[in-house]
């Protein structure tokens, strides 16, 4: 909404510019046109100039070229205002486009800062915040439309001993790889985030039954366990997933990430793999 916002103020500021520049240019015109003016009048004065020094003329002559030299003077006093009316003009719109350029890094920065609010510094993933906030908007959908959706609680198995065994620069690595494959298999209407450490939280939107979730969860063991041979050899990470589900396990954000973690925990004890809640 913020954003449609900035976009429409955008669009208006870009046509009272060129409304500006339009009247620029129209001015420009009038300018011109009078301009063209008291240079004939100029010409005609100066030629009558010249027939009455040769001549007897009338009074009335001379008063016409005395009232004919005083429109010169204010037609061309009219083309200097109009002159400097132009140029104000033109400088209030070089302002405003310098203002409009600061508006528009100022709105980038504040983008760029919102998105990195979000998102985790790591991987680039939805955070905690954001996951949060789409599971709350999911489960008002799922609730109108009478859908059902899927919590999953993964958890990276012995990754503290990855850690203390190549150093947290290959941890670090390890958690991008499988950000960027857990990535890959996220459908376009679910959200994957780090939830924290080496856990991360997969929303499932309209699902039909839990054989639909064991169908991706397979994809997701599937491509957390290819081997990080890139990463170092043998590098081979496993994973534990705790699966709640809406409305079975709970109506609430809270209640189904908190379902979920439990069955992670308990698929992690049994060696499980997964778990549902």
């Amino acid at each position: 909404m913020i954003i449609q916002k900035t976009k429409l103020i955008s669009v208006r500021k870009l046509k009272t510019n060129k409304n500006l520049s339009s009247l620029i240019e129209h001015s420009e015109s009038i300018k011109d046109m009078v301009q063209a003016c008291a240079d004939d009048l100029s010409t005609v004065n100066t030629v009558l100039k010249k027939e009455l020094s040769t001549k007897n003329p009338q009074p009335s002559i001379k008063n016409a070229i005395k009232k004919n030299s005083t429109v010169e003077d204010k037609v061309q006093l009219a083309v200097d205002e109009l002159n400097i009316v132009n140029i104000e003009l033109k400088n209030e719109v070089k302002e405003r486009e310098v203002i409009e350029q600061e508006l528009q890094e100022v709105k980038i920065q504040k983008d760029v800062a919102t998105v990195a609010s979000l998102h985790d510094a790591l991987t680039g993933l939805p955070n905690r915040a954001l996951f949060y906030d789409r599971l709350k908007h999911g489960v008002e959908q799922a609730k109108r439309h009478s859908w059902n959706l899927a919590v999953m609680f993964l958890d990276l198995d012995k990754f503290k001993q990855i850690n203390d065994e190549f150093g947290h620069d290959v941890g670090d690595q390890v958690l991008l790889t499988i950000a960027e494959r857990l990535k890959k298999i996220t459908r376009s209407d679910d959200t994957i985030c780090r939830f924290g450490g080496d856990e991360f939280l997969y929303l499932l939107m309209e699902v039909k039954n839990e054989r639909g979730v064991l169908k991706i969860i397979k994809k997701l063991i599937k491509a957390i366990e290819l081997p990080c041979d890139d990463i170092g050899p043998n590098l081979i990470v496993k994973s534990s997933i705790g699966v709640s589900l809406f409305p079975k396990n709970g109506d609430k954000p809270e209640a189904l990430i908190k379902s979920a973690d439990k069955a992670m925990y308990a698929a992690k004890q049994g060696k499980l793999g997964y778990a549902f809640a």
